[in-house]
């Protein structure tokens, strides 16, 4: 195996599904106390949401609170309910060919602009013929991180 041009900083975010969001933003920021941080809103995605935050600066988490625009769409934002997680990559574009040159099968799509502004990709949940590794029933998203949080990072692992 040739050496990852890559690291994976840190968890960048977490995203839950349900029918309803606000049953959602109940539990995540009325009761729990997380930051309500910016909303998203995409037909393409199949996606209505709330986005919340806990943590500060460049290490904060985002808690990514969906519902279906429609029930019956695709993709189902609602199922499972832990839909995705989102890792911090360095250099996205130097992991998504490496990852793909190891057999990692990513969703359509490719890199784009996400809910929060990054550019992002995500793993498929499941390998397939011609990629066949995926996430094990997990979707994965890779999300760039910026300068601040590379910062951030370097200066915990090497201290």
């Amino acid at each position: 195996m040739t050496t990852r041009p890559f690291r994976v900083l840190g968890l960048q975010q977490i995203a839950v599904g349900g029918r309803d969001k606000a049953e959602l933003a109940r539990l995540w920021i009325e009761l729990l106390g997380l930051e309500r941080t910016g909303t998203y809103r995409n037909e393409g995605d199949n996606v209505d949401e709330d986005i919340a935050a806990c943590g500060s600066g460049p290490l904060r988490v985002e808690v990514d609170l969906m519902q279906p625009l429609d029930p019956e769409g695709r993709p189902r934002v609602h199922q499972p309910p832990l839909n995705h997680v989102g890792l911090w990559i360095d250099d996205l574009p130097a992991a998504v060919s490496w990852l793909g040159d190891q057999g990692v099968r990513f969703t359509p799509g490719g890199i784009r602009k996400g809910a929060g502004g990054f550019d992002i990709c995500f793993i498929h949940p499941k390998g397939n013929d011609g990629a066949p590794v995926g996430g094990a029933g997990v979707l994965i998203e890779l999300v760039q991180a910026p300068p601040d949080v590379i910062a951030a990072f370097g200066r915990l692992m090497n201290g």
